[in-house]
C-alpha cells in the first residue's frame, strides 16, 4: 500500500500549468470538480493558491467532490463531511458534488453537506445510473423532477448536469428551480477546529471515554512512546506496526500521533511510508493523523500524503520569527492544524509566567502576521517531569495547569496540549502509579483550566473517580506541590504497587473494576465562548487583501508576469502570440447587480448576489454531448486529430479535450447550446484532463497550455456572444480542473501498499 504513481509535488506543477492557460483564456472561476482523492484536490487547491499568491487576484474557487455510491464516501474512503473539512482551509466559494450518482441516490448525502458546509453549495449529478449500454435513460424532465428534493429543501445554490445530461436536461431543471428560493448562508459562530482523517471530527465536540473534554492523541506510534513501535519500525514492519496504530484507536484515540524519530532510522522515508500504508487502513485512517517529528521536513513530507486534515507537531519560536513565519505560513497553505512550543529563542518556558509569554507571541505572530486560523493553533506549554526530588521541578504541575488557564484567555480559540507521559517519567515501570498522577493532572487542567488535547495512552487511562482515596491525595500533594515530603510519600506507594505487581505475577490479574455509566464533565468556558451566531453575508473569505477587500480581477493578464507563470507560457504550443487579456470599458454595461464588467467589478461579491437571490444554473455533459454529435456526424480518429496532429505517434480518439483546438466549432457549439437553450449561467471548460499527467496517455504533455487556453477562450467568445444579447444576465466562465488518472492516496500495486506513480 505504499506504491504510488503520482507524488504531491507533481500533481501541484500538473494543476498550475493547466491554471495558468484557463486564466490566460479567460476563465473568470476555477473549478476543481470530480474529486474522488482528495489529497489530488488539495494539491489543486495548492496550486490555485499559489497562482493567487503570484498575481494578487482574488478568483472565486468552487470545489466539487464525488462520492462513488451509496456508502457516501469518495473513492479514497472520506465521507462528505470529511472531504469538506479537508479542504475549507482553501475558502472555497462554492462547493457540492457531482458525477457517479443521480440526484435520488446523492439526496442522504446532499442534506448532511447542507447541514455543516459554511459557503455556497452547489450539484450537478448525473441522468441517474448508468443502463447495460453505459447510457443514461433519464429524460429532461425526470431528472428535474430528480432534483426538485433539492429546490424543497433549499439545499442549493447553483444547479447542474454531469453524466448523461444534455442542453433540455438543464433547460428543464432550470424551470423547475424558478420557484423555489436558493440556500441560505448558515450563522457564523465560534469558529472551531475541524480535523478529518476518512470521517471528519469537531475538537471542542469531543468528549473522551472518561467523560472529559478531551482530545485523546494515541501515542503508541511514537518511538519515543512505546519501545515495541521502535522494534517494529527499525524491522521495518509496518504491517504489524499498524496493528498498534488500530489498537490505539479501538481503545479510544481520537487522533493517532506518528512520531519515527530516530538517529539510526531515516525519518523522511519512514514518515511517509508510515503514513502511505495508514491511510489505506480504514481502521486506521478513519481518525486524523498528528504528524510528529523534531525536522520540519519530515512533517512536511508525511503532511503531502495526507488526504484528510492533519494536526502537525510542531513549530516554535525556537528557530527565530523568521523561520517560524515562513514554516507556519507553508502549513497554513496546506490546511494543517499546528502544535506550537513553548519555546523561543531564549530556550524552553518552565516557569508559568514564561509559558504564557512565549505563547501569548507565538499567538500575536500567528494571528497577525501569518492569518492562521487560531482555532487551529494546539499550544503545548510543556508538561515537565515531577517528582524527581529535585526542588526546582516541584511546581512544575501547577505551573502548567496555571498557565494554561491564562494561555486560553488571552489566546481566543486555541487549544492546550501536552505529552502527559512526560509528568510521571520519574515513575516508569509502574503503571497504576503514573495514570494515577496523570488523571489527577488532567482532571485539574482540563476541567478547571480548559486544557483540550493530550498525548496519552487511552487504554491505561484511569477516571478521576475511580482513585482509591488514599491515591487521590497523594497524587494532589504531588501534582500541587501540596507538602514537601510529596515525592517521598508517592515514592512509597511505588515500592508498595511495584511489590503488588511481583505478586501478581504469580497468579491471575485482577479484573478492573466496573466503571459503570461515564459522566460527561462539562467543557471549561470562556468569554469567547459565548458569543451569539450571526448571520453570514458572504461564504468564509481567504485572508489575500485581494478577497478581503473585494478587489475587481483586472483580467489584463499580460501584466502578470512572475517568473513561473512566464516560464510556462514560453513553452507554449500555439502557433501565434495569445490574446490574454479580457478587460471591459467600465461604461460597457449599466452600474450594479445584475449587470457585470469585467475589469470593473468584484465577481466575488456578484456570485454572492447571484447565489443569494436564485439558484444559478450551471451546465451539462460534456462527454454526453461530444457522442451525441458523433452519433450524428463523422467523429472518428481522423476528426480527432484534424490538420494539427495528422501525422501523430498514437492514436488521439477518446482525447475529448483536444477538441478545443482541432475541432472548435464542435466545442464552442456545445457551449452555446447549454448557455442558450439550457440558460447556464457558468459553463466549465473543456479541460477535464488537460494536465501533463493525463495528456501524457496521448503524449500531448507539451500542449497542456494550448489545450487549456483554447477551451477557455471558446469559453469566454461564448458567453460575451450570449451575453452581449441580454446583459442583465452576464455568463461566466469556470475554469474546470479534473482529477487526473493518476491518485495521491491510492496505491497501483497490490503488493506495496506505499507505492504511489505521482508525487
Amino acid at each position: 500500500p505504499s506504491v504510488r504513481n503520482v507524488t504531491f509535488d507533481e500533481l501541484v506543477d500538473a494543476y498550475f500549468e493547466q491554471i495558468v492557460g484557463l486564466m490566460d483564456g479567460g476563465s473568470d472561476i476555477l473549478m476543481v470538480e470530480t474529486i474522488f482523492d482528495t489529497l489530488n484536490a488539495k494539491a489543486a487547491l495548492y496550486a490555485i493558491g499559489e497562482y493567487l499568491e503570484f498575481t494578487g487576484l482574488d478568483i472565486p474557487v468552487f470545489v466539487s467532490g464525488t462520492l462513488v455510491d451509496q456508502s457516501g464516501r469518495t473513492l479514497s474512503g472520506q465521507t462528505g463531511e470529511a472531504f469538506y473539512a479537508s479542504i475549507r482551509h482553501a475558502k472555497p466559494m462554492c462547493v457540492g458534488l457531482n458525477c457517479a450518482l443521480g440526484a435520488k441516490h446523492m439526496t442522504p448525502f446532499v442534506e448532511k453537506l447542507a447541514n455543516c458546509v459554511e459557503c455556497f453549495l452547489h450539484v450537478y449529478s448525473n441522468a441517474g445510473l448508468p443502463n447495460a449500454m453505459g447510457g443514461y435513460d433519464e429524460t429532461p424532465e425526470d431528472m428535474a423532477e430528480q432534483n426538485k428534493v433539492f429546490f424543497e429543501n433549499g439545499w442549493l445554490n447553483m444547479v447542474g448536469g454531469c453524466c448523461g445530461s444534455t442542453p433540455p436536461h438543464i433547460k428543464a431543471i432550470r424551470e423547475m428551480s424558478e420557484s423555489f428560493k436558493p440556500r441560505r448562508l448558515p450563522d457564523v459562530g465560534r469558529p472551531k477546529m475541524w480535523l478529518s482523517g476518512l470521517e471528519d471530527l469537531v475538537v471542542e465536540d469531543v468528549h473522551n471515554h472518561l467523560g472529559l473534554p478531551f482530545l485523546n492523541v494515541g501515542e503508541r506510534c511514537n518511538i519515543s512512546g512505546s519501545l515495541r513501535f521502535k522494534k517494529l519500525m527499525m524491522a521495518g514492519d509496518y504491517a504489524t506496526a499498524m496493528d498498534i496504530a488500530k489498537k490505539q484507536v479501538e481503545d479510544g484515540a481520537h487522533v493517532i500521533d506518528i512520531n519515527v524519530d530516530d538517529g539510526l532510522l531515516d525519518g523522511l522515508a519512514a514518515m511517509q511510508k508510515f503514513v502511505k500504508i495508514a491511510i489505506t487502513e480504514p481502521d486506521v485512517s478513519k481518525v486524523p493523523f498528528m504528524l510528529d517529528a523534531s525536522k520540519f521536513e519530515i512533517v512536511m513530507a508525511g503532511l503531502k500524503w495526507c488526504q484528510g486534515k492533519p494536526i502537525i507537531n510542531s513549530i516554535s519560536l525556537k528557530v527565530g520569527e523568521e523561520l517560524f513565519i515562513e514554516q507556519a505560513t507553508l502549513l497554513k497553505k496546506h490546511g494543517a492544524a499546528v502544535v506550537v512550543m513553548a519555546f523561543d529563542e531564549e530556550g524552553q518556558a518552565a516557569t508559568a509566567d514564561e509559558k504564557v509569554r512565549i505563547c501569548k507571541r507565538s499567538y500575536d505572530v500567528l494571528v497577525n502576521k501569518v492569518k492562521f486560523p487560531p482555532e487551529d493553533i494546539v499550544f503545548d506549554p510543556n508538561v515537565l517531569t515531577i517528582g524527581t526530588g529535585m526542588e526546582e521541578h516541584a511546581n512544575y504541575g501547577v505551573d502548567f495547569i496555571n498557565a494554561t488557564k491564562i494561555i486560553k484567555e488571552q489566546c481566543p480559540y486555541v487549544k492546550i496540549s501536552g505529552g502527559i507521559s512526560n509528568l510521571s517519567f520519574g515513575f516508569r515501570g509502574v503503571m497504576k502509579i503514573r495514570e494515577s498522577i496523570h488523571s489527577v493532572f488532567l482532571q485539574h487542567a482540563i476541567v478547571e483550566s480548559g486544557m483540550d488535547v493530550g498525548i496519552v495512552n487511552a487504554h491505561e487511562m484511569i477516571a478521576y473517580d475511580d482513585l482509591e482515596e488514599d491515591m487521590k491525595e497523594l497524587c494532589e500533594n504531588l501534582v500541587f506541590n501540596k507538602t514537601e515530603d510529596a515525592t517521598d510519600e508517592m515514592l512509597t506507594r511505588t515500592a508498595y504497587e511495584r511489590a503488588c505487581i511481583d505478586a501478581r505475577k504469580k497468579g491471575l490479574p485482577l479484573p478492573r473494576k466496573p466503571r459503570g455509566k461515564i459522566k460527561n464533565y462539562p467543557r471549561k468556558q470562556f468569554a469567547y465562548d459565548n458569543v451569539e451566531p450571526k448571520p453570514a453575508t458572504e461564504p468564509p473569505l481567504p485572508t489575500s487583501d485581494a478577497a478581503q477587500n473585494h478587489v475587481p480581477n483586472h483580467y489584463c493578464n499580460s501584466r502578470i508576469t512572475h517568473e513561473k507563470i512566464e516560464a510556462i507560457r514560453a513553452k507554449s504550443t500555439l502557433l501565434s502570440k495569445p490574446n490574454i487579456d479580457y478587460a471591459q470599458p467600465a461604461d460597457k454595461y449599466p452600474e450594479s447587480f445584475p449587470h457585470f464588467v469585467r475589469g470593473r467589478d468584484s465577481l466575488r461579491e456578484y456570485i454572492t448576489s447571484l447565489f443569494t437571490s436564485r439558484i444559478a444554473i450551471y451546465d451539462g455533459a460534456m462527454g454526453t454531448m461530444i457522442q451525441n454529435y458523433g452519433k450524428r456526424n463523422k467523429l472518428e480518429e481522423e476528426e480527432y486529430r484534424g490538420e494539427r496532429f495528422k501525422d501523430w505517434s498514437c492514436n488521439t480518439k477518446g482525447n475529448n479535450d483536444q477538441l478545443s483546438i482541432t475541432q472548435p466549432h464542435v466545442i464552442q457549439g456545445i457551449y452555446k447550446a447549454y448557455l442558450e437553450e439550457g440558460g447556464s449561467d457558468l459553463i466549465g471548460t473543456n479541460t477535464f484532463s488537460s494536465t501533463t499527467i493525463a495528456m501524457a496517455d496521448y503524449e500531448m504533455e507539451d500542449y497542456v497550455y494550448e489545450l487549456n487556453y483554447e477551451s477557455a477562450r471558446l469559453a469566454r467568445e461564448a458567453c460575451d456572444e450570449v451575453t452581449a444579447k441580454d446583459p442583465s444576465k452576464p455568463r461566466f466562465v469556470v475554469g474546470a480542473i479534473g482529477p487526473t488518472n493518476r491518485t495521491g492516496s491510492i496505491s497501483p500495486s497490490v503488493e506495496d501498499p506505499s507505492v504511489r506513480n505521482v508525487t
